[in-house]
C-alpha cells in the first residue's frame, strides 16, 4: 500500500480574498490566485502580492491543476502551469510547461508544444562541453547531445504554485541540445545556470498516465528530440535485414547442396550456315528421372568475335508436349561469353528429346558447340527476388529517417551544419 496523500493547505488571496490551495507545502515559494491571477509570495506566514494580474485572457491547461498521474513508478500531482514565448521580428511561438510534484521524489516538469510532450527533471551534475560531428555540443553520462537552438523565453502566463518566485514577464536564456529521444536544456538567468534533462513522450502516453478524457490533439511536424517511433531506427532495420539474409543464405546453401546436378545428356555438334543447309534436328532420347524438377540445357561453343542463336524445344516423347525456348551466345573479346544456359522449371519425369535449330548469318564461319543437359540444378534467380523484397523495409526506414532528420533540423538555429544529426 502506498503512502497516504497529504492534504493541500488552504489560504486566502490578500487581493481578492479567494481561496488559494498549496499542494507543494514547504517547497512552494509563490502561488497564483485562481480568482484574480495575482502572483503571491507564500514563503512567509502572511501572503503578500508579488505581481498583480498581467493578463486579461485566461489560458486553460490541457491537464487541470490537481490532476494526478503515474509516470514510471511514481505518482505526481500537477500543481503549476505556465506559458512561455519566444518573440522575434519574424513572429512568435509559445509552449506550455506543467509543474509536477511528489512529496518523496520532488519536482518534475511536463512541456507541450504542438502535441509533442517531454518529461523533464532537473540535473544536479553539469554536462561537459564537447564537439558533436564538427559542431558544438555537450556530453552527459556518456551520451553526446548536439546543439539545436538558443533563444530568450518570456513567461507570459502562470497558474498554480511554484518552488521559485515566478512572475509574468520574466525572461530566461534557453539553450537546447538533442540526442533523440532526449534533450538537455540550460536556462540562464543572470549569473545562474540550471540544467534539465527531457525525454520525449507522445500525447497518448500522457493521456493514459493521467487518465484524461477524450484523445490528445495530434502532434504537428517533427519535434527537436522526437524519436522515430513509427519506423524504428535505420541501423536496427539493416541489422534485421542482415540477419534475415544470413538465414536465407543458409537455406539456399542447403538446397544447393541437395541439388544433384545429374547429367543425362552430352553431345557435340557443328553448324555451318549457308544455302541449302538444314539446321534443324532432334537429339537422341534421354531420360529425366526423379520427381518434377528443373532441367538445365547448357551450350558451350568455340565462338570468337561472333554470335549464334539457338532455338530449342524440349519434347516429352510419350505425351508430345513441347517446351519452347531459345538462347543467344555472343562473344567479342571482353564482352559476352562463348557459353550460355537455360533452366527449364518444373519438368515432369519421363523420356525426352531436344529439337535444336541454330541460327547464324549466311556466309559466317561455322560454329562448334556442345549441348549438356543436367537434371535438378540449383538456381539463384529467386534469391535476388527475395533479397530485393527483404531490402524494402530497411530502405523505407532509412528514407523516412532521412526525411525526418531534414524536417527536424530545418527548424534548428543550426540547420546548415546540423542537418547531419546528432549522435
Amino acid at each position: 500500500m502506498g503512502p497516504s496523500v497529504v492534504k493541500a493547505k488552504g489560504l486566502n488571496c490578500p487581493n481578492c480574498g479567494g481561496a488559494v490551495e498549496l499542494r507543494g507545502f514547504a517547497h512552494t515559494l509563490s502561488a497564483v490566485c485562481p480568482g484574480c491571477l495575482s502572483v503571491l509570495d507564500v514563503s512567509g506566514p502572511l501572503l503578500t502580492i508579488l505581481q498583480t494580474a498581467q493578463v486579461k485572457q485566461r489560458v486553460q491547461p490541457l491537464i487541470p491543476l490537481g490532476t494526478r498521474g503515474k509516470l514510471g513508478d511514481t505518482v505526481y500531482e500537477l500543481i503549476g502551469f505556465q506559458v512561455r514565448e519566444v518573440r522575434s521580428d519574424d513572429g512568435s511561438f509559445s509552449w506550455s510547461e506543467y509543474l509536477l510534484f511528489n512529496p518523496y521524489k520532488g519536482f518534475r516538469y511536463l512541456s507541450e508544444y504542438n502535441g509533442h510532450w517531454n518529461l523533464i527533471r532537473p540535473l544536479s551534475a553539469l554536462p561537459e562541453p564537447t564537439m558533436v560531428r564538427h559542431r558544438g555540443g555537450v556530453s552527459y553520462q556518456g551520451r553526446k547531445y548536439a546543439i539545436f537552438d538558443q533563444s530568450t523565453a518570456v513567461t507570459s502566463y502562470v497558474l498554480g504554485e511554484f518552488p521559485w518566485q515566478v512572475r509574468v514577464g520574466e525572461t530566461v536564456r534557453v539553450s537546447d541540445f538533442i540526442s533523440p529521444p532526449y534533450m538537455l536544456s540550460s536556462e540562464e538567468t543572470g549569473s545562474e545556470i540550471t540544467w534539465s534533462l527531457g525525454e520525449y513522450y507522445t500525447g497518448l502516453q500522457i493521456w493514459q498516465a493521467f487518465k484524461l478524457p477524450g484523445s490528445p490533439r495530434p502532434a504537428v511536424g517533427v519535434f527537436a528530440n522526437q524519436p522515430e517511433v513509427k519506423t524504428g531506427s535505420a541501423l536496427s532495420a539493416w541489422k534485421t535485414w542482415f540477419g534475415l539474409m544470413l538465414a536465407w543464405s543458409a537455406i539456399l546453401l542447403f538446397f544447393t547442396v541437395k541439388a544433384d546436378r545429374h547429367e543425362v545428356f552430352r553431345h557435340s555438334y557443328t553448324f555451318a550456315p549457308g544455302p541449302g543447309s538444314e539446321p534443324s534436328f532432334v537429339t537422341s532420347e534421354f531420360e529425366l528421372g526423379g520427381g518434377t524438377q528443373n532441367a538445365e540445357i547448357a551450350i558451350n561453343t568455340d565462338l570468337r568475335s561472333d554470335w549464334a542463336y539457338f532455338n530449342f524445344a524440349l519434347i516429352n516423347q510419350t505425351t508430345g508436349q513441347a517446351r519452347d525456348f531459345g538462347r543467344e551466345v555472343s562473344y567479342y573479346g571482353d564482352e559476352g561469353s562463348p557459353k550460355n544456359r537455360v533452366v527449364v522449371p518444373q519438368v515432369a519425369p519421363g523420356k525426352y528429346y531436344l529439337r535444336v535449330e541454330p541460327e547464324k548469318p549466311a556466309g559466317s564461319t561455322p560454329v562448334n558447340y556442345e549441348l549438356v543437359i543436367r537434371r535438378n540444378v540449383p538456381t539463384y534467380g529467386w534469391l535476388w527476388v527475395v533479397a530485393g523484397l527483404l531490402l524494402i523495409p530497411p530502405i523505407v526506414v532509412t528514407f523516412r529517417g532521412s526525411s525526418m532528420e531534414r524536417e527536424r533540423w530545418a527548424q534548428s538555429d543550426f540547420a546548415a551544419s546540423g542537418s547531419e544529426g546528432g549522435e
